[in-house]
């Protein structure tokens, strides 16, 4: 049997397995090159060279082979024959073509998977062997959530069907799309019964749930019914915050744990306002934490979720590379902003008069969403700035449209940062230092094509990670949402099991 030795150098150091050992002394049974090739290499950046030699060892000598990696194109030195270069496919392309029309559910098929574990670094091995989390959701009236849709079920039905997206009440477009989290999470649970769809599945015992959701549609009741109309004296908000919180207090499953096991979406900066207090035990999904306290919304126990773009999103084949950019920057929107958000304006003055700059005030009423993504997808940098809270929807419309953002908010927390390292794609920049004179423009004039290449392409592999689907697909927000949750739940299991230390043997004193 043909045994194989690998040699990888990459700038020539020899590269290090995962388990720490060098892969010069590793060996395997006679695979495929390329089967070799993906087993070790998946995981490396393609950019930058890296030469693997193949010893393969058999009873007639030792052949030599050499395989020299560039960019996202592998060519294979056959042994002997050190001129002749072969073509060697190492990856399969990646389409993340998941372009969704506002408020349409249409999400077109994409190997999401593939491109999340494209290399390792990413997902390390967090993946292997991932069971699903178990869901206990509450039939909660439709008024908290498909009937802010306008939707009326027949009598005593609780929800839509799923079955048929014709048959789903569609989510209002414009702006209202980016808080929209909560609706494609209910939308997975409610389909959940197909084994084929989905990260998390619903149970119908709450006891054996990994966490509680409620399905309350808050940054839409913020959106739609936060001011007063007509004769009120009390929003339609605040109601249902009301009811919210006295249904839940009432609740067995709330009682039981105080809460800490229950899941709220509140993405809207302003919405749960009059409940966030009463509910804070919960584990809440965010968009940032920039109008909470920490006591009531923290890294320790609370998720940040993505915002959901509303510029399209642009073709892998389509995406304008670095010479086909004539924008350096691209800023656009609300200029003038209170707290952190005054940092604009400062920009605002030191890069208004830049030839390759565009840094303008802009909406996204009428026709400022096609003009935002047709900037965006002609820029090499999209600066996503500190407004009136730390995050924006800005920095994932610039992920859509394949164009580097920079970061200038320093007290902005990112979505599945603990499995996403966003330098790999994004270029940070402190507040303290972009506002100093030419310091942003010489930054960013210095990251050169092969630079900007390298995190362009980085981009393009972990975009998917930021689209809402329904059906959920392996590795979109959806799962990667639901999969931060179950990363969250064993601290509250922990909890959960300390104190159950005493409760079972005093229950059975009590029946003694």
């Amino acid at each position: 049997m043909m045994r194989i030795i690998i040699k990888v150098w990459k700038k020539g150091h020899p590269l290090l397995t995962d388990e720490g050992f060098p892969m010069h002394i590793l060996e395997r049974n006679s695979l495929e090159v390329t089967e070799l090739t993906q087993f070790y290499c998946k995981r490396e950046t393609l950019f930058g060279n890296v030469a693997i030699e193949l010893f393969l060892l058999s009873g007639k000598g030792i052949s030599v082979f050499k395989l020299i990696l560039v960019n996202s194109t592998s060519f294979f030195l056959k042994p002997k024959a050190k001129t002749e270069l072969v073509k060697l496919p190492l990856f399969p392309p990646t389409d993340t073509n998941l372009s969704m029309r506002f408020g349409s559910l249409s999400c077109p098929n994409s190997n999401v998977g593939a491109s999340r574990c494209h290399r390792e670094k990413t997902c390390g091995r967090r993946n292997q062997g991932l069971r699903k989390l178990k869901v206990f959701m509450y039939d909660l009236p439709p008024e908290f959530h498909f009937g802010l849709l306008g939707w009326k079920g027949n009598k005593n039905q609780t929800w839509p069907s799923v079955d048929s997206h014709s048959r789903i009440p569609s989510y209002p477009g414009g702006l209202n799309l980016q808080h929209s989290v909560e609706y494609w999470l209910t939308l997975d649970l409610l389909a959940s019964n197909n084994p084929k769809v989905g990260t998390a599945v619903r149970v119908q015992n709450s006891s054996q749930a990994d966490i509680v959701f409620v399905p309350f549609f808050s940054s839409l009741s913020y959106n739609r019914h936060s001011k007063l109309h007509g004769k009120e004296k009390v929003s339609v908000n605040k109601m249902l915050q009301t009811k919210l919180v006295r249904f839940l207090m009432a609740r067995d499953e709330w009682k039981r744990f105080g809460g800490k096991d229950h899941l709220i979406v509140a993405h809207h900066p302003n919405s749960m306002l009059y409940a966030r207090k009463k509910l804070g035990s919960a584990m809440f999904v965010l968009a940032d934490f920039g109008r909470y306290p920490v006591e009531i919304a923290n890294l320790g126990k609370d998720i940040i979720a993505p915002y959901k773009h509303v510029v399209r999103t642009i073709p892998i084949g389509e995406a304008a590379q670095f010479d086909h950019r004539p924008i350096l920057m691209h800023f656009q929107g609300a200029i003038y902003r209170k707290d952190g958000g005054a940092i604009r304006q400062e920009l605002y003055y030191l890069l208004k008069d830049e030839k390759d700059v565009h840094f303008t005030f802009g909406t996204y009423r009428g026709d400022g969403i096609r003009k935002a993504a047709q900037g965006m997808a002609s820029s090499k940098f999209c600066l996503n700035i500190a407004g009136d809270t730390p995050s924006s929807n800005r920095l994932f419309d610039a992920i859509a449209s394949r164009c580097v953002p920079v970061i200038i908010s320093d007290e902005i927390e990112l979505p599945f940062e603990d499995v996403l390292d966003y330098s790999e794609f994004c270029v940070f920049v402190r507040a303290s230092d972009a506002v100093r004179k030419g310091y942003l423009l010489d930054l960013l004039r210095a990251i050169d094509r092969y630079q900007w290449t390298k995190l362009w392409e980085r981009l393009k592999e972990i975009a998917p990670h930021f689209e809402y689907c329904y059906p959920s697909q392996p590795g979109d927000a959806v799962a990667m949402v639901w999969e931060a949750v179950l990363r969250k739940t064993s601290s509250v299991q922990f909890k959960r099991h300390r104190k159950n230390r005493f409760a079972r043997s005093e229950a059975l004193l009590k029946r003694v």
